[in-house]
């Protein structure tokens, strides 16, 4: 069976090993991790910007 056929139809059972990102759920650990890495990384950068100021 062609995975690309144009035909319009769309059947559900042949997209149930797929998920795209936006549909994951996520932890608060993930969340967590994330705003620990974004803080540390807007410090990198804020802190070159001053100490090179």
């Amino acid at each position: 069976m062609d995975e690309h056929s144009h035909d319009g139809e769309h059947h559900e059972d042949e997209q149930v090993g797929r998920v795209t990102s936006p549909m994951q759920e996520f932890s608060m650990g993930q969340v967590t991790t994330g705003l620990i890495v974004t803080i540390i990384g807007l410090a990198v950068v804020f802190g070159l910007a001053f100490a090179l100021a």
